[in-house]
């Protein structure tokens, strides 16, 4: 794979070789719902490249947040109905499906940990969450000695 691919193919391209390569036919999306349109395409994509596709939104089961105690002031929308995310249960959903491998769109730091350790089949990324930067946390790396060299320093 990384021989044939390397700074020829995309993130995208080598996920659908890779899984065709390993003999996946059915494949798990789990994203976030700010990638419900991207989510959309990619699963189009995949379909066209010959692949079953169960996905599942990070808000299923329409828990409210109000369920763990968190205070509308801790919300992000604060005077509305708010569920939370439930990486978990993405997850048992795609466990349920029978998915051969699962990919990540843009799960939030920590709910991409508790989705990784609960799957039952093998996990990629296609995208991390970065809202500030595009969905591209390298830029912060990149930016580190200019505009990020005093936000990336500890409080003293």
């Amino acid at each position: 794979m990384e021989a044939e691919g390397y700074c020829k193919k995309t993130r995208l391209e080598e996920i659908i070789d890779f899984a065709h390569r390993c003999g996946y036919e059915k494949l798990g999306l789990a994203f976030c719902m700010g990638l419900k349109k991207e989510a959309n395409i990619l699963t189009k994509i995949l379909k066209e490249h010959s692949f079953d596709v169960e996905s599942v939104i990070c808000k299923n089961g329409g828990v409210p947040k109000e369920f763990l105690g968190i205070t509308k002031e801790h919300k992000v929308k604060q005077d509305c109905f708010e569920p939370m995310c439930n990486p978990i249960g993405q997850v048992f959903l795609l466990n349920k499906a029978g998915t051969d491998f699962n990919i990540i769109l843009g799960l939030c730091v920590g709910h991409d940990s508790l989705f990784i350790k609960y799957s039952d089949a093998p996990v990629t990324v296609m995208a991390v969450k970065d809202r500030v930067l595009a969905h591209n946390p390298l830029g912060a790396i990149y930016l580190h000695d200019g505009y990020y060299k005093n936000k990336l320093k500890p409080e003293k």
